[in-house]
Parts: structure tokens; C-alpha cells; sequence
């Protein structure tokens, strides 16, 4: 049997709504039917034009040049064995699209620009060493209180070191 019982205490609290009685609507209703809104811009512009990616996921895409499976991506990447021996495995799968412009696919919705040259700033000048100094030396970096740990769980001197136990 339902219980008739307000699990409520009394008096019930009241807020704006209920000491008034009416609920305002907080969205507010559009002047024009959906269909009728969706000719106009700019839903009409978004509804109409599709997007590469759209285009892609459809069943009718078809892409002669798209490569079919990995042997065809690994076939059609810009790596030469005879040229770049050794390189590793995400070189070698560079594709002519990431690295060029003349590839005559369109991959984004929008035209080619021309970007602006920008000049030079003389007052920034750049300096390289001759010698290439050790990776394990700790000349000339910053000093900090804190300890670089190893893999070992071991930490290293101040002068590269290890600490022993």
C-alpha cells in the first residue's frame, strides 16, 4: 500500500516558482519553423557544403591514389633504401603528402595560400659550436638542488658520479 505521507517536513520551502505558481521557459521560441530557418544562412551554407572528411566516410568515395593496405603506404613513402640506409621506422614511412606540396591532392577544404616571406631579424644571431661536447658531461648546465635519477634507482653526484651504497 502507498503511503500518503509526506516524507517532507513542514512548512515546504518556496522558492520563485513555487510562490508564484508559474514556471518561466528558459529557452526562448524561434520565430521561424526548422525547415523554414534551415534555407537561410547559416544553416543553409552548413547543411549544403559538405566536408572532406564527410566526403571520405561516404560509400560512394572512391580515391584511386589512396594507398589499399600497408604494402601499397610502405610502397608509396618517400623513403629510398639505397639513399637513407638505416633511418628509423617512422621515416621511412613518410608519405609524398606530408613532406611536399606537388602532390595534387587536396587535403584540406580550403585553397593553397601564399604565405609571406618574412624578413630576417639581423639583431638575433645564432651560435653553434664547433665541438660537440659530451652528453654525459655536466659542464655548463644549470645547478639545481635536485638529484637526476637514474635507472637504477641510484642518484648522481653534483661531478656525474654515482653515489654507492
Amino acid at each position: 500500500m502507498l503511503g500518503t505521507r509526506n516524507p517532507f517536513p513542514f512548512p515546504q520551502p518556496e522558492n520563485d516558482y513555487t510562490l508564484s505558481g508559474r514556471k518561466q521557459c528558459q529557452k526562448q521560441t524561434f520565430d521561424k519553423p526548422t525547415h523554414l530557418a534551415q534555407i537561410e544562412e547559416p544553416w543553409s551554407r552548413l547543411n549544403d557544403l559538405a566536408t572532406l572528411a564527410s566526403i571520405r566516410r561516404s560509400v560512394l568515395y572512391s580515391d584511386p591514389q589512396e594507398p589499399r593496405d600497408s604494402l601499397d603506404f610502405h610502397l608509396k613513402s618517400t623513403y629510398d633504401h639505397h639513399k637513407e640506409f638505416l633511418r628509423s621506422k617512422n621515416e621511412t614511412l613518410y608519405q609524398k603528402e606530408t613532406v611536399t606540396n606537388d602532390h595534387g591532392r587536396n587535403l584540406k577544404n580550403h585553397g593553397q595560400h601564399e604565405v609571406p616571406l618574412c624578413e630576417k631579424d639581423q639583431s638575433v644571431k645564432v651560435w653553434m659550436n664547433a665541438q660537440k661536447s659530451s652528453i654525459h658531461s655536466i659542464e655548463g648546465t644549470i645547478e639545481s638542488h635536485h638529484n637526476a635519477s637514474t635507472n637504477r634507482g641510484y642518484s648522481r653526484k653534483h661531478d656525474g658520479g654515482f653515489y654507492s651504497t
